[in-house]
């Protein structure tokens, strides 16, 4: 099985096909999110604010101080778990995670979900063939996750193994792409 990492360096090698494919779904309607129109001209923070099913992960972007990073140039693509994903992890853990001591955790688990690039699905499943069936993407928050196809559809897996599927693919957004997911990933245990 071969790998690669979701780099600059990946990205360059498919900067072409991504160009055509972001060009493309920023001229077509965005997809809704929770029933709220996402605009392609706002940023991602701009449009998580206005999405009724991402408020916990909304809170949890300002409680980690990431409001001025996910608001900024980029370009992203975050994969953004919808508030019943938050609602599966343990509500005790998760109310100490947005404690103002534990930011430096609640950090890496965000930027577990975001990767310094723009890719629409179409790019990941361009990805995920050219690499035999599954390819390696690295966050901002160091973790690896893996891509794969299940069906037609894109799941990711986290370091601990757990699946998450897109929910909304291809939210377009003007510094990067959603992908709206099902599970919160986290990183390997230390």
């Amino acid at each position: 099985m071969k790998t690669s990492i979701f780099t600059a360096a990946t990205v360059a090698a498919t900067a072409a096909f991504g160009t055509m494919a972001h060009a493309e779904a920023h001229e077509m309607a965005n997809p809704m999110v929770g029933g709220a129109e996402m605009s392609a001209d706002m940023n991602i923070v701009e449009n998580a604010v206005n999405s009724p099913i991402n408020t916990t992960l909304v809170a949890a972007v300002q409680a980690a101080d990431l409001v001025d990073t996910l608001a900024g140039e980029g370009p992203f693509t975050v994969f953004a778990p919808t508030d019943d994903a938050f609602a599966a992890l343990d509500q005790d853990q998760l109310a100490a995670l947005l404690e103002p001591e534990n930011q430096a955790a609640l950090q890496q688990i965000l930027t577990c979900h975001v990767v310094a690039a723009d890719a629409m699905s179409s790019d990941i499943v361009a990805m995920i063939q050219n690499d035999g069936g599954e390819t390696m993407i690295e966050t901002v928050g160091g973790c690896m996750l893996t891509a794969s196809l299940d069906g037609d559809d894109v799941v990711v897996t986290d370091e601990r193994g757990q699946v998450a599927q897109i929910e909304v693919a291809d939210v377009d957004q003007s510094n990067g792409v959603i992908h709206v997911i099902d599970t919160v990933l986290l990183p390997a245990e230390g």
